[in-house]
């Protein structure tokens, strides 16, 4: 029942997209009231994950996921599903001296924004930001067609690196060699390991990559994991990120905050009915990174 109803959390409302023919609807934005800039007026945490936005963001009634930041930290995005309803992407935007939120119909991929803050990224597709705000969506080039991605991020350098929807087992990365896209590869078992391996982050400098499995030796349900690069270029150990970020349910979905002073994950709890599940959205200090490690 448990892996039913994630899927049910990730892949209903792409569902109901695609019998809507794909039409996206967008409301008016809503004003939030708040008296700071930065990262929605919260008070940042210390070395114990909280709660993010709670009552803004993370409430109690309904389910939210896969939050993340726009470089310039004046745009936040996530997922909201409410019962009854297909899941939602939100958007929180900072706009003359206000939070304002606006919702539109889930797009088809997890939402992650390049280091420059020119591009999103939509599993195959992405958008490019203009002086109106974000383009139309536009697809991949070709060699990333046969991957059904759910979750790609993006370093500096513009290196690609997603997971796939219906395997959600292999994460996989694609360089730009002399401004040339190169076909995909495996990562090696350090990261393709254990089971429900998906939802990479790959550090802006490719210093760690950050992702979600079912290991041996974990907490629970997906455990956060971390590899860092070696002097050879490539990744060390998985290392299990830990009591404070893992718990024994679902923990997912980690992203250092573009400013690199924070990381924020999901923790999902799935029960028999959509009452006795929970999702909200955590973050941390990203010093924790640094505790991690290996010295």
């Amino acid at each position: 029942m448990r892996k039913a109803y994630l899927i049910l959390i990730l892949v209903f409302g792409l569902f109901l997209n695609a019998c809507n023919n794909n039409k996206e609807t967008s409301t008016e934005p809503e004003s939030i009231t708040v008296d700071d800039s930065s990262y929605l007026g919260q008070k940042p945490p210390g070395l114990i994950p909280e709660l993010f936005a709670p009552g803004t963001v993370s409430t109690t009634n309904n389910l939210e996921i896969e939050g993340v930041f726009a470089p310039g930290m004046k745009e936040f995005y996530f997922t909201r599903q409410v019962e009854g309803e297909a899941p939602k992407m939100h958007t929180i935007q900072y706009i003359k001296d206000a939070w304002q939120e606006s919702e539109e119909e889930r797009p088809k991929g997890e939402v992650s924004i390049a280091p420059d803050g020119k591009t999103m990224y939509l599993a195959n597709e992405y958008r490019e930001r203009t002086a109106s705000g974000w383009s139309e969506k536009k697809r991949l080039a070709t060699i990333f067609d046969k991957y059904p991605i759910m979750r790609l991020t993006t370093s500096a350098t513009g290196t690609y690196v997603f997971d796939e929807r219906d395997t959600i087992g292999t994460i996989r990365y694609s360089r730009l060699v002399d401004g040339q896209r190169e076909a995909p590869k495996a990562y090696d078992e350090v990261i393709n390991s254990g089971n429900w391996t998906a939802h990479p982050f790959i550090a802006p400098d490719e210093r760690y990559i950050i992702w979600d499995s079912e290991l041996p030796g974990g907490y629970g349900g997906p455990d956060l994991y971390i590899s860092f690069r070696q002097e050879d270029g490539t990744y060390g150990p998985a290392i299990n990120m830990g009591a404070e970020i893992n718990s024994e349910v679902d923990d997912a979905y980690g992203s250092i905050t573009p400013d690199g002073k924070f990381f924020m994950y999901h923790r999902v709890y799935l029960g028999e009915t959509f009452a006795d599940c929970h999702a909200d959205i955590y973050w941390v200090d990203a010093q924790i990174i640094e505790t991690l490690k290996p010295q």
